[in-house]
This record gives C-alpha cells, sequence and structure tokens, in this order.
C-alpha cells in the first residue's frame, strides 16, 4: 500500500493526521509530491517528518522548491514573496538546494506522479474534462494513470484517451470547501482510493495568525475557509 501525499506546505498537524491515517491503512510506501513547507507554521519540522520516512518515501519537487531557491520567479505578490522569504530562511541554504534538486517527475508502478501536469509544476490539469487541453498536457504520456496536486482541490476522472487523472488534493491547505486534510491510497494491485483526515484545522490557522506576517494571516484565512478566493 502506498500514500499519496501532495501539498502539505508546512501544516504539521494535518500531516501527522494523514501519516496515521495512512499507516493504519496499511501504507508502507509514500509518494512525495512537492510543496512541503512553504505557507505553514512548522516548515521545517514537515520537512524533518518526511524525511523520517526514509528509504519507504519517494521525492520529487514542486514550484515552492523551484521558487524558494529562486525567488525571482514567483509571483511578485506581498503573501507570496513573503512566504518565500519566511520558509527560505527557516529551512535554511543547504535543504533548500537539496529540495530544489529533487525530480520533476517518477513513474512507478505504470503510475506517472507530477505536482501540476507532466510538463510544469504550474500548468494544471483541470478538474472538469478539456480534451484539448488534456491531449496538449498529456502530449507523450503513455502511462494509464497521472496522478498530480497543486491545485489543492482533490477529484478524479478519465480522458478520452483512457488515461486515468488523479488529482490527490491537499494535505496542509484544501481549496475545495472541505477543510479536512487530503491525500490518497493505491494498493498492491493498483486500486486507488481518495481520502480525507479531519484534524485540529483551528490550531494550525491560529498558529499562522501569531506569525503576524501578511502571507501568513492571509494563509490561516484560507485555511479556515478552505479556500484561495477570499
Amino acid at each position: 500500500m502506498r500514500a499519496i501525499l501532495y501539498d502539505v506546505h508546512g501544516n504539521l498537524g494535518a500531516l501527522e493526521a494523514v501519516l496515521g491515517d495512512a499507516e493504519r491503512a496499511g501504507a508502507r510506501s509514500f509518494l512525495l509530491g512537492g510543496d512541503y513547507g512553504a505557507f505553514g507554521p512548522e516548515p521545517v519540522a514537515c520537512v524533518a517528518r518526511l524525511r523520517a520516512l526514509g528509504d519507504a518515501a519517494t521525492w520529487i519537487r514542486g514550484n515552492w522548491e523551484r521558487w524558494q531557491a529562486g525567488p525571482a520567479a514567483a509571483p511578485e505578490t506581498e503573501v507570496v514573496q513573503g512566504a518565500a522569504a519566511a520558509v527560505a530562511a527557516a529551512l535554511g541554504p543547504d535543504l533548500v538546494a537539496e529540495l530544489a534538486a529533487l525530480p520533476t517527475r517518477v513513474t512507478i508502478d505504470g503510475t506517472l506522479y507530477c505536482h501540476a501536469s507532466p510538463p510544469s509544476d504550474m500548468e494544471p490539469i483541470a478538474r472538469e474534462e478539456d480534451a484539448d487541453a488534456d491531449d496538449q498536457l498529456l502530449a507523450g504520456v503513455t502511462e494509464r494513470r497521472v496522478v498530480f496536486g497543486h491545485t489543492h482541490v482533490q477529484f478524479r476522472r478519465a480522458t478520452t484517451r483512457g488515461i486515468e487523472l488523479v488529482n490527490a488534493g491537499s494535505v496542509g491547505l484544501p481549496f475545495d470547501g472541505d477543510t479536512r486534510a487530503a491525500y490518497a491510497l493505491v494498493d498492491d494491485a493498483g486500486a486507488l482510493q481518495l481520502r480525507r483526515v479531519a484534524y485540529d484545522v483551528e490550531a494550525t490557522a491560529g498558529a499562522l495568525d501569531a506569525v503576524g506576517a501578511p502571507w501568513a494571516t492571509t494563509t490561516a484565512a484560507r485555511l479556515r475557509a478552505a479556500s484561495f478566493e477570499l
């Protein structure tokens, strides 16, 4: 059984809830899909907890691992640049560089794992079917299942080409109106399930409020609403 975790975003309470649920379900390996520390109150603890999984974990890079190493590539907004500066300072240059060097995609047991879409850590696969966009983003893909995150909205659907698309959702910062942590499990036969796990959302939001910076108070509001739009 493999647990699929995307978009932890420095939320240790959500991460521990998901890991506990996954381990009780029988997970013995882990696919870690990027965006591990930024926007949360506990980036260092989250990365350390994931590193403690050791050889059981396979890591890929998200857009935030890239932005931490090169913040000039990130949007020039107070919230994004403030979060980038905060997470880079917390992690330190060596860990920032290590995370930035992670691969952008990996194939395991016939499933392609990427952050937003196969060619990009920013251009997302949409929740609703769009055959033209799907064809563009999946050009050259031979795997029959593609798993990703980035939009923080959990869903699964099939393309007209018969490729199963799975957004595992966000562990630490869901944007689909459900505050519970989101992740996925896949068993040894390839059967995949989307899962949600309750945790103390207010404790994480309160820790962000205590930081006081604009990036943190904005993130706290998004966490409470489970929505990017405020």
